[in-house]
């Protein structure tokens, strides 16, 4: 007896090319950089309570109103939703890349997790009338999930990392505490906020916390770690790395330098709201940096060269020559 032959078609896995999803994970770090700055623009204008309700914008409409506060809280909102979507996309692309990662699965799925813990913690935001407890976390956590989406960028674009450290291990302790007292500087300037004068709505209540006693331990924090990375600059100056790696180094330092300033600004214009807009940008911008930087102090991992990733190792490498 012959078996009749199979006249079904297969079922073939969609595939992903790694350039697709290094525009997604760019993409999506973009996006988060930019939530930032939109929550930030909704406390400073007074507009976080200008969708009272969630997840719609009021009990039985999902838009806002055509006015000032209802718009601009729902363009906050509209930037989430661009980041979910992106979000989901970055972690369904890396289950369908030609070449599976582990790496990028968990650092995509990463993005999913944070994104999650985002809405529910915003929508808890916004039926407690912006508890200031609530927001600073909000904050730190965006900062936090921002982080996961760059290393995720970089490892797309720049494929694994090894273990080996292109500095002395001194210096790259020296780096890790660097990053530790940024993220407590971003902190304690969450609680600033949260007791300062832009509370996010008219009659919302505070951190109650003295508003310079904090501001003053927030600046002192932040001449700490100018100091601290003028230091590094001299250190890094000296062991003579790879120029690429120095030039970085010196943009660390111009940043916070460039924060300083804008903080006393903030300060002596008594929290001027475009003034504390552009920290926040810096400071953004800074976060980006620093985790960038310190990605970049560790040498590609070993890769086969009849591997996929190792036309990605090789630009790698001349692109630091």
């Amino acid at each position: 007896m012959s078996l009749a032959p199979y006249d079904g078609e297969i079922v073939r896995k969609p595939e992903i090319s790694q350039r697709i999803f290094i525009l997604v994970a760019v993409a999506a770090a973009g996006c988060y950089a930019l939530l930032v700055l939109t929550g930030g623009a909704v406390r400073l204008t007074g507009s976080g309570l200008g969708c009272p309700d969630w997840p719609s914008c009021y009990q039985h409409q999902f838009t806002s109103a055509l006015s000032y506060h209802p718009l601009i809280e729902f363009g906050n909102r509209c930037i989430t939703a661009a980041v979910s979507v992106i979000s989901i996309l970055a972690y369904l692309f890396a289950l369908c890349l030609r070449e599976r990662r582990r790496d990028l699965t968990w650092l995509s799925f990463g993005l999913v997790l944070g994104l999650i813990a985002q809405i529910v913690l915003g929508g808890i935001v916004v039926l407690t009338k912006l508890n200031p407890y609530l927001v600073s976390v909000h904050f730190v956590l965006t900062f936090v999930v921002l982080a996961d989406a760059l290393i995720l960028a970089f490892r797309a674009i720049y494929g694994p990392r090894g273990s080996t450290f292109v500095l002395d291990p001194t210096l790259i302790w020296l780096y890790r505490l660097l990053l530790g007292v940024l993220t407590l500087l971003v902190s304690i300037g969450s609680v600033v906020s949260g007791s300062g004068p832009h509370a996010g709505a008219p009659g919302t209540r505070r951190i109650p916390i003295a508003f310079h006693d904090i501001a003053e331990l927030h600046a002192d924090v932040a001449l700490f770690l100018i100091g601290l990375t003028l230091a590094s600059l001299f250190a890094i100056h000296y062991a003579k790395p790879p120029f690429a790696i120095e030039r970085r180094a010196r943009w660390l330092f111009e940043l916070m330098a460039l924060q300083g300033v804008l903080g006393y600004t903030q300060y002596f214009l008594h929290d001027s709201a475009i003034v504390v807009e552009l920290h926040l940008a810096g400071v953004t911008t800074l976060w980006c940096t620093m985790i960038w930087f310190y990605l970049h102090l560790r040498t590609p991992q070993s890769i086969n060269e009849h591997s996929v990733d190792a036309p990605m190792a090789e630009a790698h490498r001349v692109g630091q020559g």
